[in-house]
């Protein structure tokens, strides 16, 4: 797992999560004139209340992180595992929502409701927590700048070339100098004969060098294959091994090898 591919939206998640946390300890009910010797029960004391709203907001957080750190997409039930997670939180609002508006169930039903208990102040954290929840989970890959990464990137340690050697060329040793006006004449060249045009030296080889993207890009593989094999993410540098002709071939920190097709944005290290 890789900690530095945690994007901004996933702070929040994490965040609203630990809210979320507190908010179970607070009072689910709301009673005037209750005295203060009495304790009110906590939303931990509702079957549904925890379940459907405090334990699904806080499961959901986390596949939804789990999902993030993890180096390849899993699926659960056909869905990815980062979509079974915002499921699960958007599952959480609602359920929130509803015991906000009626905190006692059906209980209130029977005789006068105007003296049914109101929500209490853990149950209306809650509801704001799971909305905080499942907006940061929704929106993340949608908002730029959500994507951008949680932990800032470590200065990339310099990359060393792949047994490249220094182009050919002027004032390398051993390339051929070009001849001009004056030099020595060559050898087997006559006397006084002009000298030819200076060879031109060949184009500089590519030399490796660390990057970081600015938004979760995927990662194909070098044989072509339309799927993804990996997804690179913001606040990780990785090394950009050659040019190929598909694209940017890049090395992960695992050792996988494959191309970036959009290098649009990318930050140099």
């Amino acid at each position: 797992m890789n900690i530095r591919s945690l994007t901004r939206g996933d702070g929040v998640v994490i965040g609203a999560a630990v809210l979320l946390f507190i908010a179970s300890f607070l009072d689910l009910y709301s009673i005037d004139g209750v005295p203060d010797n009495i304790d009110l029960p906590s939303l931990w004391g509702s079957g549904p209340v925890l379940l459907g709203v405090v334990l699904a907001g806080i499961i959901g957080a986390a596949i939804v992180i789990v999902s993030r750190m993890l180096p390849q997409e899993r699926k659960v039930l056909g869905l990815d595992l980062r979509q079974f997670g915002v499921a699960f939180t958007v599952f959480a609002a609602w359920g929130a929502l509803g015991n906000v508006f009626d905190p006692a169930g059906g209980y209130d039903n029977l005789g006068d409701s105007s003296n049914g208990p109101d929500a209490g102040t853990g149950l209306i954290i809650a509801l704001i927590a799971t909305l905080l929840l499942a907006g940061a989970a929704v929106a993340t890959p949608l908002v730029p700048a959500l994507q951008a990464g949680l932990v800032p990137a470590p200065k990339p340690p310099t990359p060393q070339p792949y047994g490249a050697q220094p182009p050919a060329g002027y004032g390398y040793p051993g390339a051929q100098q070009p001849g001009g006006f004056g030099g020595q004449p060559q050898q087997g060249q006559p006397f006084g004969a002009q000298p030819g045009p200076a060879a031109q030296p060949p184009a500089p080889e590519f030399s490796p060098f660390w990057f970081a993207v600015p938004v979760p890009r995927p990662l194909y593989g070098e044989d072509g294959a339309p799927m993804p094999i990996a997804e690179l993410a913001p606040g990780t540098w990785y090394l950009a091994v050659e040019q190929g002709a598909q694209g940017l071939v890049a090395q992960t920190q695992d050792g996988r090898r494959g191309v970036l097709r959009d290098t649009s944005g990318i930050q140099r290290g």
